[in-house]
């Protein structure tokens, strides 16, 4: 059954998650290269992690979040997502960018993460299979509901407000929610995305609570 011990779990990793966005970009405070080499650093030694520190669990499901976690950084995850990214800047027609590609991309590169964030927690804590996929759909919209802010964000804070260079997606002529749907709409499918988010956290009741909370707060944030 699914534990209480294993919703904290991955309530604290969507909070180091959130933590970790709001601040200072690592590359704005220490230089791009300081950045990549700590994030090569910090991937690396995740697998160590899990494999070292993980106790009272069986060897499957940990093989199973180590093989969850890699998979989130691979090519169908972060990388794959981060290039179809890449290959979208600077299409000045939107037309050739459709919101399909866009939540390719956010699926992957941002989404991707969350996920296995939360099935990690679930998995550890004893989770069932079906609680397991009612987790991800939940993950899935709040990672999707997380870009679409950050788009809004971009176009609505100041510099200081963010942390990080405001109006940047627009400079490097990225297709963003905002660019597709307009602001108002951009808002509309931030709104959708956590009601759905929601839903599939019905399943659990009062525990998902904290969770509920956090879809609010995703989408509320000013940075």
């Amino acid at each position: 059954m699914f534990t209480d011990h294993s919703i904290y779990l991955f309530i604290y990793l969507f909070i180091y998650f959130i933590h970790n966005n709001a601040m200072h970009c690592a590359q704005v405070v220490y230089g791009e290269d300081v950045a990549i080499l700590a994030g090569d650093a910090l991937l690396s030694d995740s697998f160590k992690h899990v494999a070292l520190n993980t106790k009272g669990v069986s060897p499957e499901r940990v093989l199973d979040v180590i093989v969850r976690l890699g998979a989130s950084v691979g090519p169908k995850g972060l990388a794959g997502g981060q290039v179809m990214d890449l290959e979208c800047e600077g299409r000045g027609d939107q037309s050739t960018v459709t919101q399909e590609d866009l939540a390719w991309i956010h699926t992957h590169k941002t989404a991707a993460l969350l996920q296995v964030a939360v099935a990690s927690g679930a998995i550890l804590g004893g989770a069932t299979p079906e609680e397991v996929e009612a987790c991800e759909k939940y993950a899935l919209n709040i990672g999707l509901a997380f870009q679409v802010a950050d788009d809004i964000l971009d176009v609505t804070q100041s510099t200081e407000e963010l942390g990080k260079t405001a109006g940047k997606d627009v400079t490097a002529d990225k297709t963003t929610y905002v660019k597709l749907l307009g602001l108002d709409g951009a808002r509309a499918e931030a709104e959708r995305l956590t009601k759905e988010a929601k839903e599939a956290l019905t399943p659990f009741g009062d525990r998902a609570t904290p969770l509920l909370a956090l879809a609010d707060y995703i989408i509320a944030r000013k940075n």
